[in-house]
């Protein structure tokens, strides 16, 4: 946590004032209460001063009044970082929720998204168009900070991941300037905003490639705890031999009668609907499936019924470990997650990197494993006022314990917590020096912080 004086805060707070509308400086009441309202309701964090930004104007005098009274800075987009890096605890929250403007062009198949936009704005806003976009498997969470992460989801074996499709990026940086980055202008900083996070500016408007996907078959499938082992080991099979089209998110869940549940959650994006029919079917004769449904949908259902599931304010603890396959060890950490759950609303979700986006070597964007792989989350979740919170993150903890023999080095940036430095040093992969030197050049002084980098600089 930084300190920060009085004297400091009123001095930001008062050119705030002077440079920005004053109705959208707030240090008390209810806009101050919306913009420092995030997913994970466990974060207490307060900031001194928060300001809702309307235009990029906005972020480029909040910017620089920041860094004039010596006040440190966050960025609050969608709002989902469960760590909650979104609130400058005593500091400045730049709030993006306002700016949630999409623009589509059909012809081009580029939509332009503006920084407080969620995925759930973009599909809403390409649907009707028939299109889509490569987004996470939330609606809720911030489009700007899932890509410049990583962005694994159901579309990512055959578009790759949201950082895959990102044409260009408009950017405040630390010193106050606006810059365009893409291929071809400013190309070092385009190169790190894919995969290095939201460390070297704030994006206040980007440009994300779009498809056409006729039809999406995805669903459900669960099946009843005591079939785990034979349903996993025959999920292995299916996961190496998954064509692009088909990418599978799976894991632990609660069933509704409270007892754990292995969930399958196939998303078939081909154009050949009958193949997609026959691989989602294989997905229910692994076992005697609890439930089994499957069928054509859209990206805003699919994104709906995740939102649901993690709704806003109940408390959160997720510890992210990256595997090279559905390994005996993965299987057994698995096993073990449904076996000790603590809380009715914790799970352990696995996400596949495959296909399109293991075809881009590693070095073309900051992202730092491009190897095929699993991507497991371990989320525990629970009520506020659960008296056994220190149980939760315990079974979160010792599950990635778990994981430790079987675990690549490294994690996914957008999940990991700022405790994880063993992850966090090689988060980067052989993209580490590279990124540091973008960061070096852009933010000397280290301004933004909104995923781990590497302590090295």
């Amino acid at each position: 946590m930084f300190s920060t004086t009085h004297q400091q805060l009123g001095r930001l707070t008062d050119t705030l004032r002077r440079t920005i509308n004053a109705g959208r400086v707030a240090t008390t009441g209810p806009d101050y209460d919306a913009g420092r309202s995030i997913w994970n309701g466990a974060v207490s964090s307060r900031p001194g001063v928060i300001v809702r930004c309307a235009d990029p104007a906005d972020v480029r005098n909040a910017v620089l009044a920041a860094r004039e009274s010596g006040v440190p800075l966050s960025v609050r987009g969608g709002g989902h970082d469960w760590a909650g890096r979104a609130l400058s605890d005593g500091g400045l929250t730049i709030d993006l929720s306002g700016l949630r403007r999409v623009a589509v062009d059909p012809v081009a198949k580029v939509a332009e998204v503006s920084g407080g936009a969620t995925a759930a704005d973009l599909v809403a806003a390409t649907q009707p168009l028939g299109l889509t976009a490569a987004t996470g498997s939330a609606g809720s969470v911030g489009m700007a900070g899932l890509t410049l992460g990583g962005g694994y989801g159901p579309l990512s074996g055959r578009f790759g991941l949201a950082l895959d499709n990102l044409l260009s990026a408009d950017v405040v940086l630390a010193d106050g300037s606006v810059v365009t980055a893409d291929a071809e202008r400013e190309p070092d900083l385009f190169w790190a905003l894919r995969g290095g996070g939201g460390n070297f500016g704030v994006v206040t408007s980007m440009r994300v490639r779009l498809h056409a996907v006729p039809t999406l078959l995805s669903g459900m499938v669960l099946y009843p705890w005591d079939q785990a082992g034979t349903v996993l080991a025959g999920l292995s099979d299916v996961l190496a031999e998954s064509p692009d089209e088909l990418t599978v998110q799976f894991g632990v869940l609660p069933g509704p009668d409270g007892k754990p549940v292995v969930f399958l959650s196939p998303t078939w994006s081909g154009d050949d609907a009958t193949a997609g029919e026959r691989a989602l079917a294989r997905l229910g004769t692994l076992g005697t499936p609890l439930v089994s449904q499957v069928a054509p949908t859209t990206m805003p259902e699919m994104l709906a019924a995740i939102d649901a599931q993690f709704p806003f304010g109940r408390h959160v603890e997720i510890r992210p470990r990256s595997v090279p396959s559905l390994t005996s060890g993965v299987s057994d950490m698995l096993r073990l997650a449904g076996s000790t759950l603590t809380s009715p609303h914790s799970a352990v979700s696995v996400h596949s990197l495959h296909g399109a986006a293991a075809r881009v070597p590693v070095t073309e964007t900051a992202f730092g494993n491009r190897a095929p792989h699993l991507m497991v989350e371990i989320i525990a979740l629970w009520e506020p006022g659960d008296t056994r919170a220190a149980d939760h993150r315990a079974w979160a903890s010792n599950l990635t314990g778990a994981l430790e023999p079987d675990a690549l080095p490294g994690g996914y940036p957008n999940l990991l917590g700022t405790d994880e430095v063993a992850q966090i040093a090689h988060a980067y992969g052989p993209n580490t020096e590279r990124l540091l030197a973008v960061k070096r050049h852009f933010d000397p002084d280290r301004v933004f912080r909104a995923t781990p980098l590497p302590v090295k600089s």
